[in-house]
């Protein structure tokens, strides 16, 4: 994980926000539902990423402490 997936994520809600607003102004509610699908895609793909990122930081720290490196 790291910035170009965080870049990739946001990129993604931001293209499901543009869907959901298009489909708000041309009152089709598919597009509308499709654009709130990615957004929450998109979010749970970032919240497994920062979850990810987390883990790896708490591994990073035993095998420091286990090899003495700060």
């Amino acid at each position: 994980m790291g910035i170009d997936d965080d870049a990739r994520n946001k990129a993604e809600e931001m293209k499901g926000r543009g869907k959901e607003a298009a489909g708000s102004l041309t009152d089709n509610e598919d597009l509308k539902e499709e654009g709130k699908g990615d957004q929450g895609m998109a979010q749970g793909k970032q919240k497994v990423a920062d979850a990810a990122d987390a883990v790896k930081g708490k591994v990073d720290d035993v095998k420091n402490k286990l090899t003495g490196k700060n």
